[in-house]
């Protein structure tokens, strides 16, 4: 399922307990990061693999 492998703007704010215009900012620069080694995105979501790599969470 595509919401599996895509992290969306609410469940960020769940997860790092920031305000949508932080998680916005967050998706945006991991989004900025991913087309700079030549991937296509989508705005307003990320790959959840990709997220998971970026932070650690315990």
């Amino acid at each position: 399922m595509i919401s599996d492998k895509y992290i969306q703007v609410k469940e960020v704010m769940e997860i790092l307990h920031i305000s949508d215009g932080k998680a916005y900012a967050i998706i945006r620069q991991l989004n900025d990061e991913l087309k700079k080694k030549g991937f296509i995105t989508v705005a307003g979501r990320v790959p959840r693999k990709y997220f998971n790599e970026r932070f650690y969470l315990d």
